[in-house]
């Protein structure tokens, strides 16, 4: 997810209690009880209170000025802007698009042809009207995605948030009248997942009551549902564990290729796959528990986190394989390496079309495309995609990998907007769209640079500034970072920040520090648990590299991150004070001793290891920015942002965190946006106002 001036990612984050004796790092002392649990109670009237009672101090403080309004409308207008590109998925004859603006704040579903997009306005056949659809029931919808019936795609399956939190409810729709089907499939909210297998069946996991649920608060059932039956009477699938993370099931009704299959997510990086025959038989496809498996037609793709050792050879983590899904299902073990990383190469992403395969591959942070055609018996036919910039991130999807080779190419950098593109595999390519340009971009020019961190490891990181930057240490630089689950950070065109941040004469600066996956799995592991310190070691190092440089100094440096960036955020402000000027924390992680206990908390000790361990609490207390704070130590000021509706990430650890900084007496702003979800904002207007916020609060601080 991008947000202000980084992504924040998707994760999943659940309610819940524990017990407040915990252990200490150095000894088995009791620590006091945790006195802020109060604020915790999500919709509680104290906790409200304290919300609000927050929201209007850092209001007063940073939204009050003419100038303040002027960023907000200015930011809302790139957001709204008529010019981005609406991005469009196929299904059946036409070519659909999601799209906010204006006069749909909460968004339309809309559809067109392939011949009247390519057109400067096309015309649009609006399917699902969100704000009219929210006005008529008196809810606050927030749109997150439908799923067709094929082969008609005259039926959807269509998924709503209250606010835009991640549970959501399903209901059936008939696209050609534009309205929901009532007594057909429905289900009420929860973090479920449904799918069709054809038009009177689905399967669905969701919440069935007692015990139905995992330690995370995602579905450990998954049934198949007959239409015109109750819910409860649905027919059981599959039945993981409560302390697996998931569990749910598909259909793939590729013709000829019709296949069952049943999953277990077990952790954020295990899983199991099954293939489902008729009569409710599972059959274990035979991979490494960390690996992802994917079926395409006749074949199987099989990417690698850990070495993998089979028929007397070892493919390094990483690497990417294929073989017959047959064959493989019958005991045969022959692989074609498609992909194997090299000190600097990673994995970025793979696609199919109907007969090649597409590798996106990371090359110190900067996107190649591949495009594979399998050759039966030998190494498959590789030839090189050349397109984009020495900077540019290039992706590249299918339009539809059950009939065609057509796919869509998109390329852009952080002063290029992104263009999209039409192409079949071995013609020559069509550009559909240009994205606007928000800012002046020719004054700026894009910088790779490589920090030392602690260990002696080299820490990429890109920088965009004006062209002919004075080193003199005294440049406003804005730094941001996520390290964390496998997710990398390449670059992207983002308008908001050219204009909030680079036209006014900052600095921007993206940090690929380890957690991430911009190397691969080994670049995450290395950052994982016992080792979690060493991606805010390397951040740290970035920060201290431009210093170095004279590119900025440390009352001039801010830095912004959100979700497990804001937990980098929160160890910034703990370990490394010395080196920043401001900071803005976003949806964060801070209380390590109870995130398992909080929502989804659950699903991700596969990261940072368990607290109610007193081995793992050992190293977790040392990145639990809530447990580090010392009276009497100077910090920067920091601004904390988050949402009450946010059910992956709990508001409490920022509510909690601010409380005992004030208690401290330090520079602390927070403001909780009532919508939003994990998103933090629910729509354009509220994401246009908390990136004012955020932006106004650095200039006013770094300034000072």
């Amino acid at each position: 997810m991008k947000r202000f001036a980084t992504f924040i990612l998707f994760f999943i984050f659940l309610l819940g209690c524990s017990n407040a004796i915990q252990k200490s790092n150095s000894s088995l002392t009791i620590e006091p009880e945790d006195k802020y649990l109060w604020l915790e109670d999500v919709t509680g009237e104290r906790a409200l209170n304290f919300v609000k009672e927050r929201n209007k101090e850092t209001i007063e403080q940073l939204a009050g000025t003419m100038e303040f309004k002027e960023l907000e409308d200015n930011i809302l207008k790139i957001l709204d802007s008529k010019e981005r590109i609406p991005y469009i998925w196929k299904a059946g004859n036409y070519f659909y698009n999601f799209w906010k603006d204006d006069k749909n704040p909460r968004g339309i579903l809309r559809r067109t042809t392939l011949e009247e997009y390519k057109k400067k306005e096309p015309l649009w056949d609006v399917i699902l009207d969100v704000d009219e659809l929210g006005k008529k029931e008196g809810v606050s919808w927030v749109f997150k995605g439908f799923e067709m019936l094929k082969p008609s795609y005259k039926r959807a399956l269509v998924s709503l948030s209250k606010g835009g939190a991640d549970a959501s409810v399903v209901r059936e729709f008939d696209v050609e009248k534009r309205e929901f089907i009532k007594g057909g499939f429905e289900l009420p909210e929860s973090k479920g997942s449904i799918s069709w297998i054809d038009e009177n069946s689905v399967y669905v996991a969701t919440d069935f009551g007692k015990d139905s649920l995992t330690d995370s608060g995602y579905p450990r059932i998954v049934k198949m549902w007959k239409r015109g039956t109750p819910l409860e009477s649905a027919e059981m699938v599959y039945e993981g564990k409560s302390n697996d993370m998931s569990v749910g099931a598909y259909y793939d009704n590729t013709k000829g290729f019709e296949r069952h299959f049943v999953y277990r997510q077990i952790s954020f990086y295990e899983s199991e796959i099954f293939l489902r025959s008729t009569d409710n038989r599972l059959v274990k496809i035979d991979v490494p528990i960390d690996a992802n498996a994917s079926v395409h037609r006749e074949w199987m793709l099989i990417s690698l986190r850990t070495p993998w050792k089979i028929n007397g050879h070892t493919h390094p983590s990483g690497s990417l394989l294929a073989t017959k899904f047959d064959q493989f299902l019958n005991g045969k073990r022959d692989f074609v390496v498609l992909f194997e990383p090299t000190e600097t190469t990673s994995l970025e992403s793979y696609n199919w079309t109907l007969n090649h395969l597409t590798l996106t591959i990371l090359d110190n942070v900067k996107s190649k495309v591949f495009i594979l055609t399998p050759e039966e018996g030998k190494e498959w036919k590789r030839e090189n995609l050349q397109q984009g910039t020495g900077f540019s991130t290039i992706s590249m999807w299918s339009v539809d990998e059950e009939e065609s080779d057509d796919f869509f190419l998109s390329i852009t950098d952080f002063l290029t907007p992104p263009s999209l593109y039409y192409g079949t595999i071995g013609k020559k390519l069509e550009k559909l769209k240009e994205g606007p340009h928000f800012f002046d971009s020719s004054q700026f020019e894009i910088s790779q640079h490589f920090a030392t961190s602690k260990d002696g490891t080299k820490i990429p990181y890109f920088q965009v500034s004006k062209k002919g930057l004075k080193l003199d240490g005294t440049n406003k630089t804005l730094l941001t970072g996520y390290g964390g689950f496998e997710f990398s950070l390449t670059p992207y065109y983002s308008g908001v920040t050219g204009y909030a941040w680079l036209s006014k004469g900052g600095v921007f600066v993206v940090a690929n520090i380890r957690g991430g996956g911009e190397y691969g799995p080994k670049w995450h592991q290395s950052a994982i648990k016992e080792n979690r310190n060493k991606c805010y070691e390397d951040f740290s190092a970035v920060a201290k590299d431009l210093i170095d440089r004279k590119v900025t100094s440390p009352k001039h440096l801010g830095i912004e991150g959100g979700s497990n960036g804001g937990l980098l955020m929160g160890n910034m402000l703990t370990k490394y004070p010395e080196l920043f000027g401001a900071i803005v924390c976003e949806s964060p992680l801070l209380d390590m001793r109870r995130y398992s206990k909080l929502l989804a908390g659950a699903s991700w000790m596969a990261e940072y290891g368990d607290p109610d361990n007193p081995q793992e609490w050992k190293f977790i207390q040392t990145f639990s920015p809530y447990h580090n704070l010392q009276k009497g130590k100077k910090y920067p000021p920091i601004l904390i942002m988050s949402s009450t509706k946010d059910d992956r990430v709990h508001p409490g650890h920022a509510r909690k965190m601010t409380a005992k900084m004030m208690e401290m007496g330090l520079d602390v702003r927070y403001y909780e946006n009532i919508e939003g979800g994990h998103q933090g904002a629910a729509d354009h207007i509220q994401q246009a106002y908390m990136s004012a916020l955020a932006y106004t609060f650095l200039w006013q601080t770094l300034n000072s």
